[in-house]
């Protein structure tokens, strides 16, 4: 059954799919496989991998990476003589620096989470509108980039609470007091369901935000109406929604394999910021474009392919159904995207 969203509500869609078919995730997978080598290989040119890489490298912006730092016992002596040197620094001076640097790193998370929301829809239109492009996207999805943005920080902040709150239920009544009491058990069961919780709550964005942009993109539309409707989706269609989950963490497994053979096998190379993603471009787009196609099955509202398609996508995205666009009565929800300026 296809869904068509009405006034807040998933209904029925008998536009989209007459004949009832249910829906897939390998079909849509091996269509994105096929976009994939139509915008990157047919034909190959570089310049286009280049401009489209930064895309799919400022849509990750400070999004994963992260390292492990040890201090091996030969340095010891060297790491005793820094913290040495820290305490000889007057204390207001230490304060000050130390609360400098904070705000400096919170600045920076929050310039990462603007260009991460903006390369977001940056991404998406190249791999829609099959073109290497970072100006026009930008300026297009201003506003939708920036809801993006705005909503990410109020559900951080939420998620923030939430966990302090967790914790001081999970955590608190467990510490041990005075000086020599040592965690028990109920500590340790507390800051595993703390841990659990958080896990949860990150796991749920991310599978929302899975589903916001590409809504945001096709309908033009806020980042609360997105999440409604995403929430709106996910509860009305639990079980396709969650063999979708399963099959992107699949890939997520494949694609972290993949990507540490070619880092050993480019001897680090692939590991440099952007570099990285210019030689692995395929893995990105391939996931992107599956995102879109699976997305695209639950009617002409979530196909952002319904105003405009490239006619080099048409043999590959032709359905045996005629798909009609959106009515442009619905209400944020453009009759047809430009078409794209040739490269």
């Amino acid at each position: 059954m296809r869904l068509h969203y009405n006034r807040g509500r998933l209904q029925p869609d008998s536009r989209m799919n007459g004949n009832g078919s249910k829906i897939e995730l390998f079909k849509p997978f091996g269509e994105a496989f096929e976009l994939m080598k139509r915008i990157l290989f047919q034909p190959f040119d570089l310049k286009k991998w280049l401009v489209i890489g930064f895309a799919a490298w400022l849509a990750n912006l400070g999004a994963g990476g992260g390292g492990n730092f040890n201090i091996p016992d030969g340095e010891s002596k060297e790491a005793h003589k820094l913290n040495e040197a820290i305490g000889q620094i007057p204390q207001p001076v230490l304060i000050t620096s130390i609360c400098v640097l904070i705000c400096i790193v919170l600045v920076l998370i929050v310039v990462f989470a603007w260009l991460r929301a903006r390369g977001r829809f940056i991404f998406v239109d190249c791999i829609v509108r099959n073109r290497a492009a970072i100006v026009e996207p930008w300026k297009e999805f201003r506003v939708q980039g920036n809801s993006f943005f705005l909503f990410s920080l109020l559900m951080m902040l939420a998620f923030i609470v939430v966990i302090v709150i967790a914790g001081l239920v999970l955590i608190m009544p467990f510490i041990p007091r005075g000086n020599h009491g040592e965690p028990g058990v109920g500590f340790w069961i507390g800051l595993s369901l703390l841990v659990f919780v958080a896990l949860c709550l990150g796991f749920v964005w991310a599978l929302v935000c899975q589903l916001m942009i590409p809504i945001m993109y096709r309908q033009r539309c806020r980042a609360r109406v997105a999440f409604s409707q995403s929430v709106n989706l996910v509860s009305s269609q639990p079980g396709p929604i969650f063999l979708y989950v399963l099959f992107l963490l699949l890939l997520a497994v494949a694609a972290l394999m993949i990507s540490c053979a070619v880092t050993c096998a480019t001897c680090c190379v692939a590991a440099i910021p952007y570099v990285g993603t210019v030689i692995l471009l395929p893995i990105p787009t391939t996931i992107g474009a599956f995102s879109l196609l699976f997305l695209r099955q639950f009617g002409a509202d979530y196909d952002v392919w319904a105003g405009f398609m490239p006619p080099e996508f048409l043999p590959i995205l032709a359905s045996p159904h005629k798909m009609p666009a959106a009515p442009s009565a619905s209400p944020g929800i453009p009759p047809e995207l430009p078409p794209s300026p040739p490269m």
